[in-house]
Parts: C-alpha cells; structure tokens; sequence
C-alpha cells in the first residue's frame, strides 16, 4: 500500500509518501509546502493543489491520509486550516483518491504508543519506524509521515480482523 500523508496548515502544508504492508515501511518522499503569509489566500491554496497534484501524479500513492479536523480555540485560524484541508480533499478527489481522516491522538498513538506523545517523540519514532538517518525536517513533514504509517497500520489491523472473523 502506499499513502500520501498530509498535515494540514496554514504556514506549512506537511506531506509524505510511505510505502508499507503493515511490517516493514520505506519512506518515498517528504516535505512541506511553505505558505507565505502576505500572499492572497487564494494564491496560497493553489500552490497547495499544485504541490500535491505533483506528489500524486510523480509517486502514484493509492489513498490519501489527513489529520481529522479538531477544534481550535482560534476561529480564524481554524477557519484557515479548514480551508488547506478541504483543497487537500479536493486535489486527491481530482486524481480519483480516497480520503481518510484520522484523530491526532490516533496518529500518535498509532506511531508512538501514547496519544499525547510531544512532536519532538513524533519526530523520532517516524524516523526510527522509517529506518532515516535522522528525524524528518519540519516537523509538518514527520506529521505528515506520521499520518500515513497511521493509516497503513490501521488498514494492516483491519485486514488481519477481517481475516480472523472467516
């Protein structure tokens, strides 16, 4: 299986491609896609569609995994992440993609074993899950690496229920 990974932001915009079969896991691409502030709004959701459109069209991943939306005390700036998140939504539905979300606590539990895990421990188990030699730079770009060992091992789990269940 292999995921595109995005965490979602207003500044930055993580994304991540793994590859894996619920055991061994191989980190295809990461980065993060920095959004000037002083742009127009939508000058800076473009750029998000075109980045990613060209992470999926080069690497071809078959599903792409989001952080679920959570709720800010900031209106505004919740109001901003919605908007990143629905253009995500939106450029992986263009390419024909499905979408699934997951809760942040689940993203963290799924990589570090505790849901309230610091994203400096994130950072870490990421690269130690992803055998790199170090952890992934920004930090947007091990979330979003983070999102999609999330959603293969989920998916590993839910196969291996499936299997036991006949």
């Amino acid at each position: 299986m292999r995921v595109l990974g995005v965490d979602c932001g207003s500044e930055y915009t993580g994304y991540g491609v793994v590859e894996g079969d619920g055991e061994r896991l191989l980190c295809l691409a990461s980065g993060a896609i920095r959004l000037a502030p002083r742009e127009a709004l939508e000058r800076r959701l473009l750029r998000v569609r075109e980045e990613l459109s060209a992470q999926i069209a080069a690497l071809r991943p078959e599903v792409v995994a989001i952080e679920d939306v959570f709720y800010s005390v900031n209106a505004k700036s919740a109001l901003k992440l919605g908007h990143v998140r629905g253009v995500a939504m939106m450029t992986a539905a263009e390419h024909a993609l499905g979408v699934v979300a997951y809760a942040p606590l689940a993203i963290k539990s799924a990589v570090v074993g505790y849901g309230r895990a610091e994203k400096s421990q994130v950072q870490q188990m990421v690269a130690r899950l992803l055998q790199l030699d170090a952890p992934p730079q920004p930090a947007d770009a091990a979330d979003a690496l983070a999102i999609a060992i999330c959603h293969i091992h989920t998916a590993a789990t839910l196969l291996r229920q499936a299997a036991a269940l006949r």
